[in-house]
């Protein structure tokens, strides 16, 4: 056990005659020809994606909505303007009953009005009322028989100031009410001995997670949360952020929800324990509709007769709270940036034209790249790779990490090596700038901050659009380029002043040559790609040798090792991924590696292990298409409890790496037809820490309950 795959991978490569780049060579731009990256550096402006940004972050752009139509238009125009081609908005009807794929269509949601005002406590005398003894019923402005309220002029919420304020999914309202602290508000202890019908409750939880209880259960008017969602070192830190808050779109309890912030929470409660009546007059004016999905689109065609009808992708989401302007105005500014400058470099003639067609992508998240990818099919054969962008701009402020993040283990590709190797190259001539002033690409922008990039290589994380893209049943590569922590994530704090120009422009240039090159990749770029390879296997040797070390107490750590190996040729022939002729032999160098790679993956950690049912094997079945979590809905939970299928405990288990849903996405994209459940169990385990065997199968069966996946007899 002493061999590391690692060094097998390097091994194999070897065979190719190539060797590892030395230090000599460290400060040369990586893949492209040094015009190519000085072009790109040159023309990627900072300011030009900030300016894009402000205009994005102006608009509250929630799903099927007015503001959200008024973003993407504004996108198509500049990318019009940019001179791309096939610009458009392409609509997919969204009525709450359609499904793309595993995406239950969530109706528009459109909000006018949403205020929040304390009401003044006091007598019926003294506000010149009196109650009607005769139909024993209080005036309309009343809480009882002996008092009435005067709404004044305290206004704790507005919308039309501030729209994080309102829930997104709320319901129209008018509503006074008295306050009732229900702490979390998402476990029915939480309602004990407190009278919540007819009332607002004041909860800490998501809207979405106490709507069911307190409104479905307990009667509650509506809800005041003050949900801390996104949890980073820096949470509770500002007590004046407002935080975003949704309800479940599905909910058959429709309500409102206000989002305060922590000063205004506490205050409440210090009023409320001193045993203080609050009243609250809320009024709504919003609801869901039947709407659409609006995606924006264009293209800088390709040029090769072969390879123009595949397509490296750019993506991004433009739906977000207003102004959401890491999150993601700046992806998306970004995006629109790198399709400017490229554009603009092709028609000057200092970039020749790509082969390949280079596509731009703005949908709402998720769900959008689910309508896209399931409404036209013909968009998920063509296009080969993304580059996804989400958050990309935060300046120091924010106190974020700039990730350059891996794809899942179930698919392995070398894209991701691309773009970290231009990202890396960055980090050194910035780096090299910010200690002396000299380097000869340190890439700032005028307005912007002179810190060095220092990105970060990452082992995949959930959470965004490329989730889609590389779930099983698509099987595209996702190059994920992403800001974490960000401390104003999800608040009315997301601003644009916190975004830094020379952030968007590295962005913009890591995206860009990786996409570039990815566009006019050919046979003659293979020993690069392959240098490349051999520096991920002494990664891949350094990061098990790492993990051997933290699970050392509970297996031996060799299936690490065994599926490293397995999944090597699928590593290298990830290239073809980007073209074969009619033959299937476009690189013919491909043939020569990875003639003798080990396949052993009969697993061996003995105390995580318990046989059930022996090693079965499960296919996917082909449809629906998508991972089962996406935006709004859970495809397993709703068809599980249709189908009678109690919960598996793979959903809830918690890995040294990763928990239940990253452990229940990967099992359905390793059930492929070749995988038995013991050497699906050793992938999930490599990737995310020892589980036992009885808790994958458990899932795997869930699964083809509810026809996912079928046992091959």
């Amino acid at each position: 056990m002493e061999r590391l795959a690692g060094i097998g991978v390097a091994t194999i490569l070897g065979t190719a005659g190539l060797c590892i780049a030395g230090a000599a060579e460290a400060q040369k731009p990586p893949l492209l020809p040094e015009k190519d990256v000085a072009a790109l550096s040159n023309e990627l402006s900072g300011e030009t994606a900030k300016r894009n940004l402000e205009g994005i972050a102006r608009f509250h752009r929630q799903r099927g909505s007015k503001g959200f139509r008024e973003a993407a238009e504004l996108v198509a125009e500049r990318l019009r303007a940019y001179g791309l081609s096939d610009v458009a908005i392409l609509q997919f009807p969204a009525d709450g009953k359609i499904f793309y794929g595993t995406q239950r269509s969530r109706p528009a949601w459109e909000a006018e009005k949403g205020d929040l005002i304390e009401a003044t406590l006091t007598s019926p005398a003294d506000c010149g009322l009196h109650t009607n003894k005769k139909s024993n019923a209080p005036p309309s402005n009343t809480i009882d028989d002996t008092i009435c309220i005067d709404l004044g002029d305290r206004k704790l919420a507005s919308y039309e100031a501030e729209p994080v304020v309102l829930a997104e999914d709320s319901e129209s309202a008018d509503v006074t009410a008295e306050l009732v602290d229900v702490g979390a508000g998402s476990a029915e202890s939480d309602y004990t001995g407190k009278d919540v019908k007819g009332n607002l409750v004041l909860a800490g939880a998501q809207p979405g997670t106490v709507q069911d209880l307190a409104v479905g259960k307990f009667g509650a008017a509506g809800i005041i949360s003050y949900a801390q969602n996104q949890p980073t070192a820096w949470s509770g830190e500002n007590q004046d952020a407002i935080r975003w808050g949704h309800l479940e779109t599905f909910s058959p309890n429709k309500t409102f929800a206000f989002m305060v912030s922590l000063k205004t929470a506490h205050r409440f409660q210090r009023r409320l324990a001193g045993g203080e009546r609050i009243m609250l007059h809320a009024v709504v004016k919003a609801g869901q509709h039947p709407g659409n999905y609006e995606v924006v689109t264009a293209t800088i065609p390709g040029s090769d007769s072969e390879l123009k009808s595949e397509e490296i992708a750019f993506s991004c989401h433009l739906d977000h709270q207003r102004p959401g302007a890491n999150d993601n105005a700046s992806g998306c500014a970004t995006i629109l940036e790198v399709a400017r400058a490229v554009q603009k470099l092709i028609n000057e003639k200092e970039l020749a034209p790509p082969a390949r067609t280079i596509r731009f992508i703005f949908p709402p998240e998720i769900e959008g790249t689910m309508a896209l990818l399931n409404g036209k099919p013909e968009f998920a054969k063509r296009i080969k790779t993304v580059i996804h962008m989400d958050m990309v701009g935060g300046g120091p402020e924010t106190r974020t990490v700039f990730h350059v993040t891996r794809g899942p283990a179930s698919l392995p590709s070398f894209v991701h090596d691309v773009a970290w190797t231009f990202a890396d190259w960055l980090n050194t001539e910035s780096y090299a700038f910010a200690a002396s002033g000299k380097a000869a690409y340190p890439m700032i922008a005028p307005e912007g901050g002179k810190e060095p990039l220092r990105a970060e290589y990452s082992s995949y994380t959930m959470g965004s659009d490329h989730d889609v893209y590389q779930d099983s049943s698509f099987g595209i590569p996702a190059i994920y380029l992403n800001d974490w922590p960000d401390r104003f994530i999800h608040t009315n704090f997301d601003s644009a002043a916190n975004i830094d120009p020379t952030k968007l422009k590295r962005a913009g240039f890591v995206g860009a040559a990786s996409g570039y090159f990815l566009a006019t990749m050919n046979d003659s770029n293979l020993p690069s790609v392959f240098r490349l390879l051999q520096l991920r296997a002494l990664r891949v040797a350094d990061e098990i040798s790492q993990k051997r070390a933290q699970i050392t107490n509970q297996c031996d750590g060799g299936e690490l090792e065994r599926f490293e190996e397995q999944n090597v040729r699928p590593l290298v022939e990830s290239v073809v991924h980007l073209g074969l002729d009619s033959k299937g032999d476009r690189w013919p160098m491909l043939g020569k590696i990875g003639a003798n790679i080990a396949n052993n993956t009969e697993g061996v950690c003995l105390r995580t292990l318990s046989i059930v049912g022996g090693n079965a094997i499960f296919r996917r079945n082909p449809l629906p298409k998508g991972p089962l979590t996406v935006f709004g809905y859970d495809y397993f939970a709703d068809h599980a409890k249709s189908a009678g299928v109690a919960m598996p405990r793979a959903l809830d288990y918690q890995g040294l790496w990763g928990g239940g849903e990253e452990y229940a996405y990967e099992v359905l994209n390793f059930a492929d037809g070749s995988r038995n459940t013991q050497q699906i169990r050793d992938a999930v385990s490599a990737e995310y820490g020892p589980i036992p065997l009885d808790l994958v199968v458990g899932y795997l069966q869930a699964l083809e309950k509810i026809g996912l996946v079928a046992q091959l007899k």
